[in-house]
């Protein structure tokens, strides 16, 4: 990817090159960055909406699922004509349209240990938009080995959760750290049920957790648990600190 922004990138991003966090030099890193989106659902939509219109230089796009009627009150990279249409297909179709300056790289198929591991050593940033807690866990360990910061979000019924697990940084817990092995209750959205807006805001916010990561500015969400209370409309937020004894990234584990 070229060190330089042409005169339509420097038209096309203006407006965000106009902050002094961003400004040139952040819009560069964007351009040379690479970003893995896991699910292309109700967090991914909007999150690879955000970073493509963003100018991040390439996305990975990473969902073996197909479109289906009821995805379409809250996955809005999709579309009526998409139902039956493979999701990355779908997402590529559409992030092209808005954004041809950027490239796009397709993941089709269900990853597994292998090209889960393959995947996240070929970008910077891995933003985990997955709706269930054994593809969270596994891109949890997928980032710990490779040394990569993941964004991960959530959201079900009423409530979001949004995080950032940074393994370059020693003070920053995993993803484990937080949630153990999980619970054994997990519900998905076509079980408990889900508000669009509400997976838009997670998803939205993990696009803007990836910026600032990537083009390095502000305070990203490490340590810190983001609790989303959409029925109240009320934030609150939790410290969460490392676990050395934990499986993942704990002492024992380096």
């Amino acid at each position: 990817m070229p060190a330089v922004l042409t005169d339509q990138e420097l038209l096309r991003y203006s407006r965000q090159i106009l902050l002094q966090h961003v400004d040139i030099d952040g819009q560069l890193r964007l351009k040379q960055s690479r970003v893995l989106i896991v699910g292309l659902g109700g967090l991914g939509a909007p999150a690879a909406l955000y970073l493509a219109a963003a100018g991040v230089g390439e996305l990975h796009l990473a969902d073996f699922d197909s479109v289906d009627l009821t995805n379409l009150q809250r996955q809005i990279i999709h579309d009526s004509h998409s139902v039956g249409v493979g999701k990355v297909d779908s997402a590529i179709s559409r992030l092209s349209a808005l954004n041809p300056e950027i490239h796009l790289v397709p993941h089709r198929q269900a990853l597994d240990v292998d090209s889960l591991a393959a995947a996240v050593i070929a970008v910077d940033l891995v933003l985990d938009c997955s709706d269930n807690f054994s593809t969270r866990e596994a891109v949890n360990a997928a980032c710990v080995a490779a040394g990569k910061p993941l964004v991960s979000g959530a959201a079900i019924r009423l409530e979001g959760q949004l995080s950032v697990f940074d393994p370059r940084r020693p003070e920053s817990p995993c993803y484990h750290c937080l949630y153990g092995h999980g619970s054994e209750a997990e519900l998905s959205c076509s079980e408990a049920g889900v508000l669009g807006p509400l997976v838009g805001t997670v998803g939205s916010l993990q696009a803007l957790e990836a910026l600032k990561l990537l083009a390095g500015f502000g305070e990203p969400l490490v340590g810190r648990l983001l609790l989303i209370d959409a029925l109240g409309t009320r934030f609150r937020e939790l410290r969460v600190k490392r676990d050395p004894g934990c499986r993942v990234c704990g002492v024992h584990h380096e």
